[in-house]
């Protein structure tokens, strides 16, 4: 079976303490693309069999079903593309969101299919998936899913949500703030960021808890230090955070 849908992956980007000085051309690309996901990339913390578990999903001889949920801001989403980048060098990918999910929706023979936000299917993306589901088995397919929620807590109908928790189901664990700054000094160093080192333990006292907000607004800080000339210190961090961000 040839797949009607093809798999839409994120690109790759790349990116003193005095001025911080890069080339203007530079600095747009910076601003515009976001860093590749990776496995490599992904903070392990508590994570680690389930790190294992999805790097089992690039061999195209494993056809596993996992089922991935946690709160916002935990890292599903990076974890989904990074895997789907990972296996698209060996098996084929379908890499969709909920509002993706419908009628029609088919997959080659040994594929992963790869969607996000589950809770969010609609009546004919439900139908979709189940039907999906129970055909993965002949067609020789992988699944990896996410969700806010234990199977037992999705509002999806219910055979569904019972093929869901039937799969092999995982909790992101959130990071520790430890983590967390880790994971904030290898953003600002993937970026080319140069800044004082109490930037990061200040930005996690002072700003939102999940670390897709936090990593938001260390790039927003960047371009606003960028455009204004000045170095990256608390200072700096303290003033723009009480006049120009609302975090």
């Amino acid at each position: 079976m040839t797949m009607s849908l093809s798999a839409s992956l994120p690109t790759a980007a790349q990116g003193s303490v005095g001025i911080p000085s890069r080339p203007q051309q530079q600095l747009l690309l910076d601003l515009q693309l976001e860093p590749l996901p990776t496995l490599e990339r992904f903070i392990v913390g508590s994570n680690a069999e389930l790190l294992a578990r999805l790097r089992t999903l690039t061999d195209p001889h494993h056809f596993d079903a996992v089922y991935l949920w946690g709160v916002s801001g935990c890292g599903k989403s990076h974890l989904l593309k990074a895997t789907a980048h990972a296996a698209s060098a060996s098996r084929p990918i379908v890499f969709l969101d909920a509002e993706k999910v419908g009628a029609g929706m088919t997959a080659a023979s040994g594929s992963l299919l790869v969607i996000d936000d589950i809770h969010a299917l609609d009546e004919a993306g439900q139908r979709a998936l189940f039907q999906l589901y129970n055909a993965a088995r002949y067609l020789g397919l992988a699944l990896l899913l996410s969700g806010t929620t234990s199977p037992l807590q999705l509002h999806l109908r219910e055979d569904l949500r019972t093929r869901i928790g039937q799969m092999l189901i995982y909790e992101v664990q959130p990071l520790s703030d430890e983590e967390k700054a880790a994971v904030l000094l290898q953003h600002a160093q993937v970026r080319g960021m140069v800044m004082e080192p109490a930037v990061v333990q200040y930005v996690l006292r002072h700003g939102r808890r999940d670390l897709s907000s936090l990593m938001h607004m260390l790039d927003n800080l960047d371009r606003i230090s960028l455009e204004q000339h000045r170095a990256l210190t608390v200072p700096l961090v303290r003033e723009i955070m009480q006049t120009t961000l609302a975090y």
